[in-house]
């Protein structure tokens, strides 16, 4: 069985643009940067602190365990010194594997077969020392491996994660074009927001960033819902453990600012809504239907974020003129004190607003390269 104890690199990954937030929660969490790239960072520790790693990181997508390195010019290269590894002491004979992976190596240019040549590796030798193998395929509910292979180097890790950490377990029902909860997380926690003053969240779709602006105010672990994570397939996996785990953060502290939510789309607000209920956040985010011109806005002063559409996905980039015209005129007549932000991924529409950003954050969503644009109003 695995040692859950032993210590080894820890590559977490992450959207571009989210790297020195990472860091930051990471070092919260009493860990040493060890490594900063682009789209990740990589520490020391166990596998159970990837259990924890897991539970606790907000703005990660993946926890990957560092196995083993070695030199590989060729995929038998590759397969005879996969196959060299103790995987019985990972996998069960019984168990489902999947290979995912990253490859830029001459010669190699199909990814599936440099997959296909490391999980034939990693059966091979499990039906070589247990007499049975596991079965494979795509599916990430079981042990999944993941394969970095550059310019002759390779990397086996053991995706701790499994699905992406994006995936809370809270998004049940969503509107049009959800916003990953990475994200929106990066967004609040880029906005500055103190947690303590009312956050404000007009045409909010399904939830998403009132929902991860309460998680963070409650200091409520991101992963706490999560029904899987692909650590419990390692052999060695010990539930007690993540279950003693799970009772020392499961905690939440009291919260008083009032974050509001709204929509002028009632289907997005039931929406929001059952999200918040399934988040466990409800009770603190005041929903409601209306236009993005009549959100309540309380009189102590807090933080405002708008998520507008921006044309490549959502609509014509022309009938979106008028309303980024609209929003920067509601920001003027109605949010002085406030500090307002609009995140959009259309600087050309950006302009329509008619005020000067103090800040443009970047960030992707997905593909394409967003700004969070925040602008002082007196």
């Amino acid at each position: 069985m695995a040692d859950f104890d032993k210590k080894s690199l820890i590559s977490i990954t992450c959207s571009k643009h989210l790297e020195e937030m990472l860091m930051d929660e990471v070092e919260e969490l009493g860990y040493s940067i060890e490594l900063k790239r682009t789209a990740g960072i990589e520490i020391e520790g166990s596998l159970f602190d990837c259990m924890r790693l897991n539970l606790m990181l907000g703005l990660a997508h993946r926890i990957n365990y560092l196995v083993t390195e070695f030199e590989a010019r060729t995929d038998k290269d590759l397969y005879d010194k996969v196959k060299a590894i103790p995987w019985e002491q990972y996998i069960s004979p019984t168990g489902y594997v999947t290979v995912t992976s990253r490859v830029e190596q001459k010669g190699i240019d199909n990814t599936q077969f440099a997959n296909l040549r490391c999980k034939d590796g990693i059966v091979d030798r499990i039906k070589q020392r247990k007499g049975a193998r596991p079965n494979s395929g795509p599916r990430l509910d079981g042990t999944v491996v993941f394969l970095f292979w550059r310019h002759n180097k390779v990397r086996i890790f053991l995706d701790t994660s499994g699905e992406s950490l994006s995936r809370r377990g809270y998004r049940t029902n969503n509107a049009s074009a959800p916003m990953q909860e990475t994200l929106a997380r990066g967004i609040v926690k880029r906005s500055g927001w103190d947690e303590t003053t009312p956050f404000v969240n007009p045409m909010c779709g399904s939830g998403t960033i009132a929902i991860e602006a309460a998680l963070l105010a409650l200091k409520k672990p991101p992963g706490i819902l999560r029904p899987h994570f692909a650590f419990k397939k390692i052999l060695g996996f010990d539930e007690k453990a993540w279950q003693r785990l799970r009772a020392t953060l499961k905690s939440t502290k009291p919260i008083n600012p009032l974050i509001i939510a709204t929509d002028n789309d009632p289907r997005a607000i039931k929406a929001a809504r059952k999200n918040a209920i399934t988040a466990g956040v409800d009770k603190y985010i005041q929903f409601e239907v209306c236009d993005f011109r009549q959100t309540s806005l309380p009189n102590q002063k807090g933080t405002i974020v708008i998520n507008p559409p921006y044309g490549e996905r959502l609509g014509d980039t022309s009938s979106l003129e008028n309303f980024y015209k609209a929003i920067g005129d509601y920001l003027k007549k109605s949010t002085a004190g406030f500090r307002s932000f609009i995140f959009t991924g259309n600087m050309s529409l950006a302009k329509k607003i008619g005020l000067r950003s103090s800040s443009k954050t970047p960030f992707y969503n997905s593909t394409i390269e967003c700004r969070l644009l925040e602008y002082e109003v007196y």
